[in-house]
């Protein structure tokens, strides 16, 4: 998201956080980095952190990968606050309640798959903030 945005000259605060907290404090999955620095970003130096009640009037939207991650951010909203939670790909035209493939566990070329995915979403998301 934040190369998309700096390619549509957009200023946004964006972060990445995990419905759990199992990675809290590791950094991205060795996989996730080679491919990100295939496409010259660099992801090393983020760390995982959890969801917090803060994010929900911090950020404007936030985005599920799943419709089980959605769910459990929608049941971690406080009442009354301003994020909007929404699934990634309902942002991408023809993709509309489709989730983004968890690549974890599976071969390392999906990894590439979720890039698409994940990339395609964030040009879609920049493009209609720039309107």
């Amino acid at each position: 998201m934040r190369a998309a945005a700096r390619l549509t000259a957009l200023e946004l605060e964006v972060d990445s956080a995990g419905t759990g907290a199992w990675h809290v404090g590791n950094p991205p999955d060795e996989r996730a980095q080679a491919t990100a620095l295939q496409h010259g970003v660099d992801i090393s130096d983020l760390r995982a952190r959890q969801v917090e009640a803060e994010d929900f009037d911090r950020f404007d939207y936030i985005f599920a990968l799943d419709r089980e991650n959605l769910a459990n951010l929608e049941s971690m909203a406080p009442a009354g606050s301003q994020g909007r939670v929404r699934l990634l790909m309902d942002c991408v035209s023809g993709r509309e309640g489709q989730a983004v493939a968890d690549p974890y566990y599976g071969a390392d070329d999906g990894f590439a798959a979720t890039w698409r995915d994940v990339s395609t979403a964030a040009e879609a998301i920049a493009a209609r903030l720039k309107k």
